[in-house]
């Protein structure tokens, strides 16, 4: 990923640099472990845990010569060995025990950024819900004005969500926190399970039970998907915040800095970039999600048709929805809420914004409905038409109602308190 959208600790996870030392924990672990099943005299262990090293130009050189780069880097690690103890060094293992376990281990860390992220996220949301559970605003279907809600209510259905991807990714996290050292088609034919259930267990990873040579991508998909999920999830709360930073609606709006430009040609513009940055990475997380699917299905035991693929899109997509989070939890925290300009807006329609309420109290005092629906729809119309308030038509033509409780906002908001209550559970 390019260095403009990534942090730098979960940058470092993805390093060429990281990636070798996870090979080389794994390798030693293996190493151990077969000292400890005495198959490499103690001292030969000992000698390479002390001497194994290796520097990523090093590899990359000899890569140019073996053109396969497990095997160069495991010949780089065993010439740093002194003697001849380096030959014990990927002992009976396949290139694949190393990469799939060195993989699982990389995705168990960004994982846990990752989820850290989409908690902190989550939690920002829950905040600003709870301050602004009172705060009443127009609701929205069809991009048209249909009924108050409040502004809390809004930001809850989006914590909830959060939630929910939350917990999807981290049991996909989980899923993907497994490794495997059964060999060249999985039978264990040169070590046994011993020693995968001895290197897994000093790793912190699971056992994929059938590994054929690789460990199932159906896992790494998962995650993926779980990914894109997050990322339409945060494209649903910026897009959401993309519209109501419209100049005609100008309810809410993104965070603007000291000093920050919002247009090279026009000084006034206050732009909400955030919000369409992520609406852009969401895009991507989609693509690497279709990918991660596409590599699901190898031939036989195993072909590298998902290595390249793997390559970019498990670092990227890692690493974007890391920074998505980071867009995320600051658009939450300190977006401008203006609820002055809410409450103009929920004037525009002049009171047809409580067409359902004059609907159910003309059915209620005998009408039909569809004579009600009528009365309420020509009144209605008329009051946004003509600019006059809806309230005083409705009183023209059915003056034996009580307008007062028909045009009362606390009718919208007498059970947000309850709703937005039922974040308690997940906070």
């Amino acid at each position: 990923m390019i260095e403009r959208y990534t942090r730098p600790e979960i940058g470092a996870v993805w390093s060429e640099q990281r990636k070798l030392d996870t090979w080389l924990a794994v390798e030693l672990a293996v190493v151990d472990a077969l000292a400890d099943a005495g198959v490499v005299p103690a001292d030969d262990a000992v000698a390479v845990r002390d001497h194994a090293g290796f520097t990523v130009d090093a590899v990359k050189e000899r890569e140019k010569v073996t053109d396969h780069d497990v095997a160069a880097f495991v010949d780089v690690v065993a010439g740093s060995v002194p003697g001849d103890a380096g030959r014990w060094f990927h002992h009976g293992l396949t290139s694949s025990d190393v990469l799939d376990t060195a993989l699982g281990l990389q995705l168990q860390a960004a994982g846990l950024l990752v989820i850290a992220g989409a908690r902190e996220y989550r939690d920002a949301l829950i905040e600003r819900a709870r301050e602004f559970a009172d705060t009443l605003c127009v609701g929205r279907t069809h991009g048209v004005q249909a009924e108050p809600t409040t502004f809390g209510l809004k930001l809850a259905g989006f914590a909830f969500e959060a939630d929910r991807n939350l917990k999807r990714l981290e049991r996909a996290v989980e899923g993907v926190s497994v490794g495997a050292l059964s060999g060249a088609v999985g039978t264990y034919a040169a070590n046994g399970p011993e020693l995968e259930e001895a290197v897994l267990g000093r790793l912190g990873l699971a056992r994929e039970n059938v590994s054929t040579q690789v460990v199932a991508r159906d896992r790494h998909a998962d995650l993926l998907s779980s990914i894109a999920l997050q990322g339409a999830g945060l494209e649903r709360f910026a897009t959401e915040i993309r519209h109501l930073q419209r100049t005609e609606v100008r309810e809410v709006e993104e965070p603007f800095r000291a000093g920050q430009k919002g247009s090279s040609a026009m000084p006034h513009k206050r732009n909400p970039i955030t919000s369409e940055r992520i609406t852009g990475i969401a895009r991507l997380l989609r693509g690497y999600a279709q990918a991660g699917l596409e590599d699901v299905a190898l031939w036989h035991e195993r072909d590298i048709s998902h290595s390249s693929v793997e390559r970019v899109a498990l670092p990227d997509a890692a690493i974007l929805l890391d920074y998505a989070h980071g867009l995320g939890r600051r658009l939450a925290e300190g977006m401008t809420v203006h609820a002055d300009r809410m409450a103009e807006n929920l004037e525009a329609t002049h009171g047809a914004l409580y067409s359902q309420r004059a609907l159910l109290a003309l059915v209620e005092a005998g009408r039909s409905r569809d004579e009600a629906y009528r009365i309420v729809q020509g009144g209605a119309q008329r009051a946004w038409d003509t600019e006059t308030p809806f309230r005083g038509l409705l009183d023209e033509a059915a003056p034996e109602l009580d307008s007062g409780a028909i045009f009362d906002p606390s009718a919208f908001t007498r059970h947000a308190e309850a709703i937005i209550a039922r974040l308690d559970g997940i906070s």
